[in-house]
Parts: structure tokens; C-alpha cells; sequence
């Protein structure tokens, strides 16, 4: 499995890594993960079953059991659509507690490294490149500043009717910063073999073309459609 190619691209909340990396995914035709949603559909899970979020080893049990698929463009929890309902705020936050139990994110290794595949995959998330795919071809830290970022969430929840301040967006994203960066359980961090990307000045698309150029760099030849 290590001859198929992994481009990781891990950074903070709303950086835009999840645009991005399905961009690139795209236009080399490679499988996509989007590990987020994974940490996303537990926390919904949790909060349908009532299972604290504080709760490790009741948690670890939901992300075992995970009823996940993801196809058609949707991400489905026990045969339901919750595509919209795992990017809300409550399910946004829940995610950021889970993921910091190592029991949770052990239960979600083995899901995750499935997604490997040819002829290629693009991962994103926050540990992509230095926990589950430590090997990949290439690693990318994906960042904007935290103004940048509540701005872009802001009118993402807008754009979907959902009413949000960016106070309080700012606010929530420091502290979800915080509680990633120092985590004890892969913390997010820049590797020290990632490219850095400051998407703060830059749209998606112009993102997208400097990590394939240097996917390209990397291995030679222009495999972009």
C-alpha cells in the first residue's frame, strides 16, 4: 500500500483545507478523506445517544461502532443524510473534544488508513501527515489567519440561514486552536517535512495549484486533468 501516493494536508479549523484538498483530489482523480467528518459523526452520534462528551471510553465505543458512509456526495450516520447537521456549530466544538481522547482516535486509525487506495488519495485533517499517514508522498500545513478563518466560517453558515457573530466565531476558534495544538493525542502541528500554506490572501483555487505544482515538483510529470 505504500507504492500508492498520499498527499496529507492537515491545518486549523476553517483554514479552507477541506475546499482545497477535494480540488486537488479532483483534478489528479484521487480517492479523498475528509478525517473531520469522521471526529464530526461521533460527536453526532454522542449527542444522539447520550453519551457525554467527557466520556472516553463511552465515546471510543460510539466511534467503534460507527455507522459511517460516504457516498453520492453525502455523508450518511446509520442509513440517514447528516451532511448538513455534522457541520453545525454544536457537532463542530464536539468534535474538537473527542478527538483529543487517544481511545477515540485509536478506534478511528484503522477506518482512516482504509481510505488509502489507487490511484491515489488526498487526506486532510489535522494529523494526516504525522500520525496516519506518516509516509505520504507529500505534506502540506494548511493555514489563514484566525481573522481570515471567521470570516470564511461566517459566511459559510450564513450562506446556509444559520445565525453566528463573528465574536463569537473568533472565540470559538482560539479555543479550538488551543484545545488541538495541545493536545496530548497527535496535537496539531507542523511537520517539520510540510510544505507551509498561507491561505489567508488567497482563494481556493490558487491553493489547490500550489500544492499540485509541487506534487508535480515532487514526482515529475503533470498528472492533473
Amino acid at each position: 500500500m505504500n507504492a500508492v501516493p498520499v498527499i496529507a494536508v492537515d491545518g486549523p479549523s476553517a483554514s479552507g483545507k477541506g475546499t482545497v484538498a477535494q480540488l486537488v483530489a479532483e483534478r489528479l482523480g484521487f480517492h479523498y478523506l475528509d478525517s473531520g467528518a469522521l471526529y464530526r459523526l461521533v460527536a453526532l452520534a454522542a449527542l444522539r445517544s447520550g453519551v457525554s462528551m467527557q466520556d472516553e471510553a463511552g465515546l471510543a465505543i460510539v466511534a467503534d461502532a460507527l455507522e459511517a458512509r460516504f457516498y453520492d456526495g453525502e455523508v450518511w450516520l446509520a442509513g440517514e443524510p447528516v451532511t448538513d447537521a455534522i457541520r453545525d456549530e454544536a457537532c463542530s466544538n464536539g468534535a474538537s473534544k473527542v478527538a483529543a481522547f487517544p481511545a477515540v482516535r485509536a478506534a478511528l486509525l484503522a477506518r482512516q488508513r482504509a481510505f488509502r487506495g489507487a490511484p491515489g488519495l488526498v487526506a486532510e485533517g489535522r494529523d494526516m501527515g504525522s500520525v496516519v499517514f506518516p509516509d505520504s508522498h507529500l505534506k502540506v500545513f494548511l493555514t489563514a489567519s484566525v481573522e481570515a478563518r471567521a470570516e470564511r466560517r461566517y459566511k459559510q453558515l450564513k450562506g446556509k440561514g444559520i445565525t453566528a457573530t463573528i465574536g463569537t466565531l473568533l472565540k470559538d476558534l482560539r479555543e479550538r486552536d488551543a484545545r488541538d495544538t495541545a493536545r496530548s493525542a497527535a496535537p496539531l502541528k507542523h511537520c517539520p517535512d510540510a510544505y507551509l500554506l498561507d491561505t489567508t490572501a488567497m482563494s481556493a483555487a490558487e491553493a489547490a495549484e500550489r500544492i499540485l505544482a509541487w506534487y508535480r515538483e515532487a514526482h515529475g510529470g503533470n498528472n492533473a486533468r
